[in-house]
């Protein structure tokens, strides 16, 4: 299922202290474009009874079940870019643009 790292959950809860959302729920959204990528869309809402509901490091995340398929096995992270700007980004199999960290060899 859906993952946030402890990073990520970090910077969520910021954003709801300093939103003053605190005490809702962060839902989750996405959508396959015609190219196979995904498109995120998050914010604080409060939960509906027919939602998804689960909790990962700490943060409370909703998403209505259409969703889930595309956001199953996806990771949720805070993290500084190549250029020097941090934000959330997606680590997802189900995106066509996914490409799986490179395993690191141990040598003998």
């Amino acid at each position: 299922m859906f993952e946030i790292t402890e990073n990520a959950a970090e910077q969520v809860r910021n954003a709801a202290e300093q939103g003053g959302t605190e005490g809702m729920v962060l839902r989750m959204a996405a959508r396959m474009k015609e190219d196979g990528s995904i498109d995120y869309l998050m914010g604080f809402d409060e939960a509906k009874e027919d939602d998804i509901h689960l909790v990962t490091n700490g943060v409370e995340v909703v998403m209505e079940p259409q969703y889930a398929p595309l956001l199953d096995e996806a990771v949720m992270d805070y993290a500084q870019l190549d250029d020097g700007e941090l934000r959330f980004i997606f680590l997802n199999p189900n995106d066509a643009n996914y490409v799986p960290a490179a395993k690191t060899r141990s040598k003998s």
